[in-house]
C-alpha cells in the first residue's frame, strides 16, 4: 500500500510539473526551418541583439527583422537542426544548426519568460566549417 501511494504520489508531482512546464513556441523553431523573419518577429521583444557573422546590433524589432529579412533572402534554408533546447526559471534557448545555399551556420536563440510568453531577446547566427 506504501508502495502504491509513493508511485501515485510520484505520477501526480511528475504531471504537474510537465503541464506547468512551457516549451519554447514550435513557431519559433518552424520560423527558423522556413527561413521566417516574420515568424520570428511575432516573438521578438521591444528590443533585440542581433550577431550575424560576427557583427552585432541593437535592434528594435522592425529593424530586426529587416535585418533577418536580408539574411534569409541571402541564405535560403534547406534544413534546420535542433541542437539543444532548454528552460531555466524565466529563460529559455535553442541551438541549431542551419544549412543554407550558402553554407551551415550555427544558430543561437535566446528567450526570456514576460507576462508568461517567451520572448526572443537575442539571435545570434555563425558560420560553422560542419
Amino acid at each position: 500500500m506504501k508502495k502504491q501511494v509513493l508511485f501515485w504520489l510520484f505520477c501526480l508531482w511528475t504531471g504537474v510539473a510537465a503541464l506547468m512546464a512551457q516549451e519554447i513556441p514550435a513557431e519559433v523553431l518552424t520560423a527558423f526551418q522556413k527561413g521566417s523573419s516574420k515568424g520570428l518577429t511575432r516573438y521578438m521583444g521591444d528590443k533585440v541583439e542581433l550577431v550575424i557573422l560576427s557583427k552585432t546590433t541593437h535592434a528594435d524589432k522592425e529593424m530586426a527583422s529587416d535585418i533577418l529579412t536580408d539574411f534569409f533572402a541571402k541564405n535560403k534554408v534547406s534544413r534546420f537542426d535542433v541542437r539543444h533546447q532548454g528552460k531555466r526559471n524565466e529563460s529559455g534557448f535553442l541551438v541549431g544548426t542551419m544549412q543554407t545555399g550558402r553554407g551551415t551556420y550555427r544558430v543561437n536563440c535566446f528567450l526570456r519568460k514576460v507576462n508568461s510568453n517567451y520572448i526572443i531577446h537575442q539571435i545570434r547566427i555563425d558560420k560553422t566549417n560542419e
